[in-house]
């Protein structure tokens, strides 16, 4: 296990540097300039160039990557062009909103998603299966943008039960954390709840259908019993990659959702840095949230050998 872990580790390295090479190139061919954009509209032109010397914008293409890569292999992201602080600092102090968020929105697609699916795979052919794959249809066809207006819409202007937007920290206490997060965790959870819900559902009818499943229900063991001690945890570790990568996603791909309620996270750190032309933290923060999500795919198949003692032997 530990050559295995170590095998997946140095796998990421190429994986990084694929990464920066994209979005370094990507970012410096999006026109725009940051030195115009702090200094302003009325700035005059020596002073833009005065400025771009400064920041070392001035510089061949190749020579800005080579000495932002040179940073980044001893740990240096470079410091923000606009906020004045290390990437790091800026990414780290920004990363608990989306943390609580994507955590809280996890949860509330896996509370709602796998009992679905499980349903869904046993009442098979029912209504009961046509009406959570229609509900799953609509989580998946559903733009979160417009959940987030309709939700903020109904529970907050129409029946004032929870705030339209903002954020409030653990600090400020659990309920006034929690309930600035509600529905943007809903508006995330409802999208991830359809994928692993479909998947919970496909999983279990493949399980279902083996021949020790038969078994059971001929030796006469309880249908709760056979549903979530035997087919269940032998239908995990489909269910397992899609809530992983669910997680991985929701820690990534927040950003619509936290300009929508102005919730202060990575998504709104990438939004402002776009439109302030912040290259250094974009470059940085793109970086860190696709090391973040590999590890969380890593993590995913560690908890394989966990949930299925079959998948630890073969990595031995």
């Amino acid at each position: 296990m530990r050559i295995y872990i170590l095998q997946r580790l140095l796998s990421l390295i190429p994986v990084m540097l694929v990464v920066a090479i994209v979005v370094f190139f990507l970012i410096h061919l999006t026109p725009g300039d940051p030195a115009s954009i702090i200094l302003g509209p009325e700035a005059l032109p020596e002073d833009i160039k005065a400025l771009q010397a400064e920041l070392g914008l001035d510089l061949p293409i190749y020579q800005q990557f080579l000495n932002w890569f040179s940073g980044i292999l001893v740990g240096d992201l470079g410091d923000s062009l606009y906020l004045d602080m290390p990437v790091l600092t800026a990414f780290t102090s920004h990363l608990g909103p989306t943390l609580s968020l994507a955590i809280l929105a996890q949860l509330i697609s896996i509370i709602i998603a796998i009992p679905f699916g499980i349903m869904a795979a046993t009442k098979r052919g029912t209504a009961v299966d046509q009406f959570f794959m229609v509900f799953a249809l609509l989580g998946i066809s559903i733009p979160s943008f417009l959940l987030g207006l309709l939700l903020i819409l109904l529970f907050a202007v129409e029946l004032h039960w929870l705030p339209a937007a903002g954020y409030q920290p653990l600090s400020a206490g659990l309920w006034n954390h929690l309930r600035f997060l509600i529905l943007p965790a809903i508006t995330l959870g409802a999208i991830q709840a359809a994928l692993i819900a479909r998947m919970t559902r496909s999983s279990m009818l493949d399980i279902l259908s083996m021949n020790y499943i038969k078994t059971a229900h001929a030796k006469g063991l309880k249908e709760r019993v056979i549903i979530y001690k035997h087919a269940f945890r032998n239908a995990l570790i489909p269910i397992l990659t899609v809530v992983g990568q669910a997680f991985g996603t929701l820690v990534a791909g927040a950003v619509v959702t936290e300009v929508v309620f102005n919730i202060p996270g990575i998504g709104q750190l990438i939004v402002n840095a776009i439109q302030r032309r912040d290259y250094v933290l974009i470059q940085g923060t793109v970086l860190l949230i696709a090391a973040t999500y590999v590890f969380i795919n890593l993590l995913v198949d560690l908890l394989y050998g966990v949930v299925d003692p079959r998948v630890r032997l073969n990595k031995k």
